[in-house]
């Protein structure tokens, strides 16, 4: 696959990059070189190979899902500057 100077240009306008015409036949290089490599990786043998999702195995530590805390609306209320009818009462942000 070849990147022309249409597609730079369209490429740029939606990532909403300015760039001017000078700049397009190197993008269009760096675009086609980056593209090349991504070819190359499609040449590797990966059969036998899991899929992963890391570089290194590892599994999360799991606990189980229960409640140990709660029922103390009125302790964490007491921090806040003002609360009213058990919410935080918070300075209006927008007009």
């Amino acid at each position: 696959m070849s990147v022309d100077q249409a597609t730079v240009r369209r490429i740029a306008t939606l990532a909403r990059i300015a760039v001017s015409e000078d700049e397009v036949p190197h993008l269009q290089g760096e675009l086609n070189a980056i593209l090349a490599f991504v070819a190359e990786l499609d040449e590797v043998d990966v059969s036998g190979v899991e899929p992963m999702t890391s570089v290194t195995p590892m599994a999360l530590p799991l606990r189980a899902d229960v409640v140990t805390a709660g029922g103390i609306a009125e302790a964490v209320l007491r921090n806040a500057p003002m609360s009213e009818d058990g919410y935080f009462v918070v300075p209006k942000v927008i007009e």
